[in-house]
């Protein structure tokens, strides 16, 4: 009989991270849910193979609490899931400072604390997987006025390709998983936006892109359950894919991308805007 495997996983308290939990809860794991507010959470504590954690990714205290917690109730963990995310938008002169390190704190910081907190216990345990939720966003650009999204995203690339070499040898896998706009994940509504009411300049770039985004149907987005089962394959190494590229769109840009220079390609997507 094979032995229940556990997944630890963060930002479940919504949209993919939940749906993810839920999936592999259902399909036999144990799964260690994690989210900045579980005394609000309702549904995964039905299950009773999903042990829910209070986890910040930005506090490495915590990060490290939530990683001993997980430890102690399931005895090991075989994969992390690296989900957490949020999206600051609008032009870099009219970003808040503290929106700056925010973006980065979240989205790669995060990753790092939580990659850092887990590597002790893979070592000892003689290996283990970090699955990491990126972005199409971080092997290229599409819009403008997402250069703090792209950065934190690109980061976290450079971030887990160089990993690779140093973890590769301790048997320690590493996985990205660059997904698009996908439904049921709210990220147009958690956008956070930088504005200024006495700069006007961007305004126009502004309204054109928050008017895009808002009009995008829900045939534009992808299935969230397309970028779970790749997760699972991942996970169950169905797959040993490095990068995985998920839903049209992002297969569309990095085709382009590839096809034309650099040049061409940021004029091709300008246009648009």
């Amino acid at each position: 009989m094979n032995e229940q495997k556990t997944i630890f996983i963060t930002g479940t308290s919504s949209g993919l991270g939940k749906l993810t939990a839920r999936y592999f809860a259902e399909n036999g794991w144990n799964v260690a849910a994690t989210m900045r507010t579980p005394e609000k959470e309702t549904e995964l504590t039905a299950y009773d193979n999903i042990r829910i954690f209070k986890l910040d990714v930005t506090d490495p205290a915590q990060v490290k609490a939530a990683t001993a917690q997980a430890i102690e109730a399931f005895g090991k963990i075989d994969v992390v899931v690296n989900n957490a995310g949020m999206g600051t938008y609008g032009a870099l002169e009219l970003a808040k400072e503290e929106d700056i390190d925010w973006q980065f704190a979240v989205n790669t910081r995060g990753p790092i604390n939580v990659i850092r907190a887990f590597l002790p216990h893979f070592r000892a345990s003689g290996g283990g997987m970090f699955i990491n939720i990126s972005s199409f966003m971080g092997i290229t650009t599409a819009v403008p006025l997402g250069s703090l999204y792209n950065m934190s995203k690109f980061a976290l690339e450079g971030l887990i390709e160089g990993l690779y070499y140093e973890l590769k040898p301790l048997n320690i896998e590493l996985r990205l998983i660059e997904q698009g706009g996908s439904k049921g994940n709210n990220f147009r509504e958690s956008i956070v936006w930088n504005t200024h009411p006495e700069i006007t300049a961007y305004d126009g770039l502004t309204n054109k892109l928050q008017s895009i985004m808002e009009h995008a149907g829900d045939d534009q987005l992808d299935d969230p359950m397309e970028i779970v089962n790749v997760i699972h394959t991942l996970a169950t190494r169905e797959s040993n894919q490095f990068r995985n590229v998920i839903g049209a769109t992002g297969n569309q840009l990095m085709q382009m991308r590839h096809s034309m220079a650099i040049e061409d390609y940021m004029d091709a997507m300008r246009s648009h805007f």
